[in-house]
């Protein structure tokens, strides 16, 4: 144990989807009494009004984004004798960067503990009226880079419709792909705009429309989920064509539901933009 009375070791802690009012009291109390503490910094994004007060809530920090999480040697090092929180927005084991540290930490007989925090996708779902048991494979839309547009993500939704199920779609917040920088979220006319470019790709490939193509991407219905678990959070369902062109707002996702079941309907009804 260390002088704190938190064993040495590596500490992941969820802080919650973006308002630090969210963090469990465990999760103040862990990511104070830890030696070093670290904001992972790139595969979520904490409004920079909540990363100012972030200090206040659980004392000094320093920013880690992708080479360093990913490299992870001094992160390790430093884990091996000490107390090491690395705070997660969201929950913490729901990227596979988390769970790759994990198994470093096993590895290198390093101590690994998790105190779980409330997901952005854990409010969506339960935010969107949707039934949570017809959710079918959650979808992340990357950005476009130079010439590839991967058509994988819009097959794994039409896969999820066809079997009258819903999708979440999690918009990508990194147009470098290199995860080095501060993140850029992506637009929900940016989302809508990738999703045409697959389906024409898409159509081109199968050579004719089927299930979900059948109808131009606009015309899909849509919730739009804007800036979960803030002050600015927003729930508004439409077709897509209307969605794209909501203004303002940081970090976003979709879900594009299947065929409505029981009371879903008047859920999505009350959830109009118009």
């Amino acid at each position: 144990m260390t002088d704190d009375g938190l064993a040495p070791g590596l500490w992941l802690i969820g802080i919650g989807p973006g308002d630090l009012d969210h963090m469990t009291e465990r999760a103040r109390g862990v990511a104070r009494g830890c030696s070093k503490r670290y904001l992972e910094g790139y595969t979520a994004v904490l409004p920079p009004k909540e990363e100012g007060r972030l200090e206040s809530v659980v004392g000094p920090w320093e920013k880690l984004m992708r080479d360093e999480v990913e490299g992870a040697e001094e992160l390790l090092a430093s884990a091996r004798g000490e107390s090491v929180a690395l705070l997660v927005v969201g929950d913490p084991m729901q990227a596979t960067t988390h769970i790759d540290l994990e198994d470093r930490c096993v590895e290198q007989g390093i101590g690994f503990h998790v105190i779980p925090g409330l997901s952005a996708t854990a409010l969506a779902v339960s935010l969107s009226g949707m039934q949570s048991y017809r959710f079918g494979r959650q979808v992340t839309l990357p950005f476009a880079t130079s010439d590839y547009l991967p058509t994988s993500p819009l097959k794994m939704l039409c896969n999820n419709f066809e079997n009258g199920l819903h999708s979440l779609v999690l918009l990508d917040l990194d147009p470098t792909g290199m995860g080095l920088e501060q993140p850029r979220p992506m637009s929900p006319a940016e989302a809508v705009g990738l999703l045409e470019k697959m389906a024409e790709r898409l159509v081109d490939e199968e050579d004719g429309r089927r299930g979900r193509l059948e109808l131009p991407v606009k015309q899909w219905n849509g919730i739009l989920l804007s800036d979960l678990g803030t002050e600015e959070e927003r729930v508004l369902s439409g077709h897509l064509g209307d969605l794209s062109g909501q203004k303002g707002g940081m970090v976003h996702a979709f879900i594009l539901p299947a065929e409505f079941s029981g009371m879903e309907k008047d859920a999505f009804e009350r959830r109009r933009t118009t």
